[in-house]
């Protein structure tokens, strides 16, 4: 019996890969983009509005679930044992992939061409890295445990493979000038992200819930002692 929480990275996968696919086909219909011209970037699609309207809003609730999903599964590790440093760089470089996300959302390519490439990089490489490590730690710590089907492990190292060749051979496109066959790489890259985080709903399978516990400062108020939720009051 999977719990709600597996809801999140699943709805997340949905919700990213109808987003960017509502715009592409708002950019094709409005003439924004030109297919004949050759296949564009992502990005390209949502530099007009009124897609561009939709991109941000599709990114940034998309980085909000995401950077949820990897707090979840922070909370997760440490609960499994891993240690505090590793799942700290994990967390971190979740959050980074999430704020990158965001950026590319709000700083349209034509507007801010440069910030929005940094977010690009925090998103594809970043976001990339982040999985790798989610990889290293159940590689080096065997007594993890492997929620779901025995082929899981296996998928993800094929999809975070795929990824990174698919990174490289988008950047070696773009300047050799092969921009159609480079904007391909990067959305076969950017669904397969969306997978990868969609995967965590496997995880997330064996949780019933989570709860909120705040933690007082020095000098604060002792709380009731039936109270679930305490929150405190500093003199």
């Amino acid at each position: 019996m999977w719990g709600y929480l597996s809801l999140l990275p699943a709805f997340l996968a949905f919700w990213a890969t109808a987003g960017i696919w509502t715009v592409f086909s708002l950019a094709v219909a409005n003439k924004a983009v030109n297919l004949t011209e050759g296949f564009p970037y992502i990005s390209r699609c949502g530099n007009s509005p009124p897609q561009s309207c939709i991109f941000s809003q599709v990114l940034n609730l998309g980085a909000a679930l995401a950077a949820w999903t990897c707090i979840l599964r922070y909370h997760q590790l440490r609960d499994w044992g891993v240690g505090k440093w590793p799942n700290q760089l994990i967390l971190w470089t979740g959050l980074l992939c999430t704020l990158g996300t965001s950026i590319v959302g709000n700083f349209q390519e034509k507007n801010q061409r440069a910030t929005h490439l940094m977010g690009a990089f925090l998103a594809f490489f970043v976001g990339i890295f982040y999985f790798w490590l989610q990889l290293l730690v159940f590689w080096r710590v065997k007594s993890l445990p492997q929620p779901g089907a025995p082929w899981i492990g296996p998928l993800r190292l094929l999809l975070c493979s795929i990824c990174t060749i698919l990174t490289v051979a988008m950047v070696v496109l773009h300047t050799w000038s092969l921009r159609s066959a480079s904007a391909a790489c990067e959305w076969v890259v950017a669904m397969l992200l969306f997978i990868l985080f969609g995967l965590f709903a496997v995880d997330f399978s064996s949780l019933d819930g989570c709860t909120l516990c705040l933690q007082p400062g020095p000098g604060s108020l002792s709380p009731p002692p039936a109270s679930p939720i305490s929150l405190k009051v500093q003199h």
